[in-house]
């Protein structure tokens, strides 16, 4: 029971850190650059993939079993589509102004490489417990990228955070960190989305790289010290050698 928890809580975490959808795995990109523009819209596009994450992969999951593995490709997208077509619906019943701004995003959700990936790597594989760990972490992993991103844009290319535009809270908060005429417009337009990505992608490769060079060079002083004890401990025989030899 305990190793099943940390295989549980193993699943979690990877899913933020270790196998980031975006991040490490650079999956999902398409929506990634397209719902980034404001932090809102890249919370609310998380919040339906987490959704679909989590009806999918449990499902899935559960009917592991079932599903021939001839057919089981098509049946994960069959499953996918099923969820995905009941929160759009919900989010255009619901939350029609974010409805309308992720437009057809919503729908492309269903081949989003992110869901299928988890559906045929874990959820075909382990229980529906660990499936929803895995679900949620891969889709809170989703998120913090999303709004990393997000943030950057929409900071950079307006000068502030705009909140209450699509999830109406009674009224919207526009907090300007700077002037508007001194934001940089091209990073809420297109190339702006591969711009940002390329220098967070680039941020996180720096600090991974100097981590294992640290690392490197941790374990190679290592080495050379136990090649030192070693000439060491031979040198000394060698010595205790001669003197026996002599006596």
């Amino acid at each position: 029971m305990k190793k099943d928890d940390i295989s549980k809580k193993a699943a979690f975490v990877a899913g933020i850190i270790k196998e980031n959808p975006v991040f490490v795995s650079l999956l999902g990109m398409c929506p990634t650059l397209a719902v980034t523009k404001s932090v809102e819209s890249a919370f609310g596009m998380s919040i339906l993939v987490i959704l679909v994450l989590i009806g999918s992969n449990v499902l899935i999951s559960l009917l592991r079993n079932i599903i021939p593995s001839q057919v089981k490709i098509p049946c994960y997208i069959v499953v996918i589509a099923t969820f995905v077509t009941i929160i759009k619906m919900l989010t255009e019943a619901l939350v029609p102004d974010l409805y309308s701004s992720l437009g057809v995003f919503i729908s492309l959700i269903v081949v989003n490489c992110i869901i299928l990936g988890r559906a045929e790597a874990f959820a075909s594989k382990h229980g529906p417990v660990a499936s929803l760990m895995d679900a949620l972490g891969t889709g809170i992993g989703y998120m913090i990228a999303l709004l990393i991103v997000s943030l950057i844009r929409e900071v950079l290319g307006t000068g502030g955070i705009a909140f209450g535009v699509y999830f109406k809270i009674g009224t919207e908060i526009h907090l300007h960190l700077f002037p508007q005429e001194y934001a940089f417009s091209i990073f809420v337009q297109s190339a702006g989305g591969f711009l940002t990505l390329g220098i967070v992608l680039a941020v996180i490769a720096f600090f991974k790289n100097r981590k294992e060079a640290k690392l490197k060079a941790i374990e190679m002083a290592r080495i050379e010290e136990l090649k030192k004890k070693k000439a060491e401990e031979l040198a000394k025989k060698a010595m205790e050698a001669k003197n026996v030899e002599v006596a």
